[in-house]
């Protein structure tokens, strides 16, 4: 339709431009544009003189149920339910409209990312999410996708956690409680390092710098302490990951990149581009870029910082992966942090397109009914117990129903992530569990069960098929109209990374099959075999909608709920 509006107005006025229906409320029309308007300036007329003669040409093609004028130059239009379900048949694909955009082209997704040697956090649910989306948007819009799981294995956590070790803990404790007593004593380090800055001593901040210093040196008994306390963590982050169902190809975390993060340092004093200070810190400014602070590179001891990792990061993968573009999903408090990055990025010359996949807390309600970021430090439950309580809360509302094991999880895990995608991931999100579990409602369960009673009906009748030529499709208008809308939904998700775009449309999906199957009778009643057949192909073409957006968003549908 697109198409053929632009070349009717090129007819018309000898003007290129390019059309774009949106979608009106149901009693405007169908589809809708504001074109007229558009075209008002540049052809010096009235916006509504523009519109009427692009309508009454229109109206001479035969292919409109009906063109109208709304206000000062809207065109409404109004599309034959048939004309609908030829262009769903002969559009429909596996692709949904032929979403290649990033066909030829590499992308690398960074996530989740989580700490080693200690619990993995609620704090990383949403750089598991987020992450995971996003490397789907880019898997089913053509793109070659590269998955790491940048882990954070160096630096400074790890001279805390040696420390802490020798002063806190005990083989014999790490042997009973693995990654939760390296957490354990994390968190009292960071008490006892924080109570001795307060008492003007550094007993255990030296210790911390010192046994940093030795790792970054090659020393055997540091060394052991990082691959010891790296093999607890990993099969407990492997665990959890597989729990949440989502997976990288790589896992090169900073102690993989600290020592050509070094080299790489060395190569940006040479070059000029950073600048050593008389404390011998080395920092590269950056206010030709509009920043008054410059980014510390390396310390004045010689250690590495999170920079030092990341330019090595950023280097190794330009230099292996040949990536056009890179996406961290990382949390929205590191956005200064990564503009400086990318910053220093373009400095050096890199043309890669770095996007900071950035968005907000997951917050709870306090027993006092104030709103505060879910934290582990603060005594909310880890992202193991998480898991174990939603599933256990996914129990209680399929409880009698004959629910197996593995659905439950199904739906427990689809609740969690439903809930990350309920609204734009740049804004905060409140974890309620009522809310995330409502059967009604803006919901993972909700969207679930309507995949599953579609499931269940093409189960018990067959998958039909669509009779183009010879059903009407009026009952089923509606449906149509919105399974068109799929493949712009999953482009312009993928081009903005906002898959909430595509939460928000399962939904409406759902809540339009409801309407249908209020109004019309599917496979039982008073139906012909013809509509048996062509409704049950219609809904074999939403039931696979379904699987493949809620796939987007890492949650599977359940055999039966």
């Amino acid at each position: 339709m697109e198409e053929k509006i632009s070349q009717t107005i090129k007819e018309l006025f000898d003007v290129e431009t390019s059309v774009q229906l949106t979608r009106p409320e149901p009693e405007f029309g169908d589809y809708a544009t504001n074109i007229a308007l558009q075209l008002a300036g540049r052809l010096s007329k009235n916006p509504r003189e523009v519109a009427e003669e692009i309508v009454a040409k229109l109206r001479e093609t035969g292919e409109y149920a009906d063109v109208s004028i709304a206000g000062p130059g809207f065109i409404n239009f109004r599309v034959a339910a048939s004309t609908i379900a030829k262009t769903l048949s002969a559009q429909w694909s596996d692709t949904f409209g032929g979403n290649q955009e990033g066909a030829g082209k590499t992308v690398v997704v960074e996530y989740p990312s989580p700490n080693m040697a200690k619990p993995y956090s609620v704090g990383h649910l949403r750089p598991g999410n987020q992450g995971w989306a996003a490397k789907r948007l880019m898997d089913v819009t053509g793109w070659h996708v590269i998955t790491d799981n940048h882990l954070g294995d160096y630096g400074a956590p790890l001279g805390i956690w040696i420390t802490g070790f020798l002063a806190f803990s005990s083989d014999e404790a790490l042997e009973k409680d693995g990654v939760y007593e390296l957490g354990r004593v994390y968190i009292e380090t960071k008490k006892a390092l924080k109570e001795e800055k307060e008492r003007d001593e550094t007993v255990l901040a030296d210790q911390v710098q010192d046994w940093l210093l030795k790792f970054e040196a090659g020393d055997e008994t540091a060394k052991s302490y990082s691959e010891r306390f790296n093999r607890i963590s990993l099969d407990h982050i492997h665990n959890v990951m597989n729990r949440l169902k989502i997976s990288t190809e790589f896992e090169l975390g900073e102690a993989f990149f600290a020592p050509k993060g070094k080299e790489a340092v060395q190569v940006l004093l040479e070059s000029g581009v950073a600048v050593q200070n008389e404390d011998n810190s080395i920092i590269v400014p950056l206010d030709d870029f509009g920043f008054d602070v410059p980014l510390l590179v390396q310390k004045s001891n010689g250690a590495a910082l999170y920079a030092t990792s990341d330019l090595a990061t950023i280097l190794y993968r330009e230099q292996e992966w040949h990536p056009d573009k890179v996406i961290y999903a990382v949390g929205a408090e590191q956005q200064f942090y990564f503009s400086q990055l990318f910053a220093m990025a373009k400095k050096l010359g890199i043309t890669t397109e770095l996007i900071h996949l950035w968005f907000g807390t997951i917050d709870q309600l306090n027993e006092d009914g104030t709103r505060e970021k879910m934290s582990s430090r603060k005594g909310v439950i880890l992202m193991e117990e998480l898991l174990d309580r939603a599933e256990e809360y996914a129990r209680t509302i399929v409880k009698d129903r004959g629910v197996d094991e593995e659905d439950v999880k199904k739906i427990a895990l689809g609740a969690i992530k439903f809930s990350d995608f309920i609204s734009d991931r740049r804004t905060n999100i409140l974890f309620d569990w009522d809310h995330i579990f409502a059967l009604s409602g803006f919901s993972g369960p909700y969207v679930q069960y309507a995949a599953v009673r579609l499931n269940k009906i093409l189960t018990e009748n067959g998958r039909g098929e669509l009779l183009v030529d010879s059903y009407d499709y009026e009952a089923e208008k509606a449906v149509m109209s919105k399974l068109l809308d799929y493949p712009n939904v999953v482009r312009l998700s993928a081009r903005d990374l906002e898959p909430h775009r595509i939460a928000s449309y399962l939904y409406e999906l759902a809540r339009e099959m409801n309407r249908y199957y209020e109004a019309t009778p599917v496979a039982t009643g008073d139906v012909t075999d013809e509509q048996k057949t062509a409704r049950l192909g219609l809904i074999a073409k939403v039931s696979q909608i379904f699987t493949h957006g809620l796939d987007i968003l890492g949650i599977e549908v359940p055999s039966q709920m």
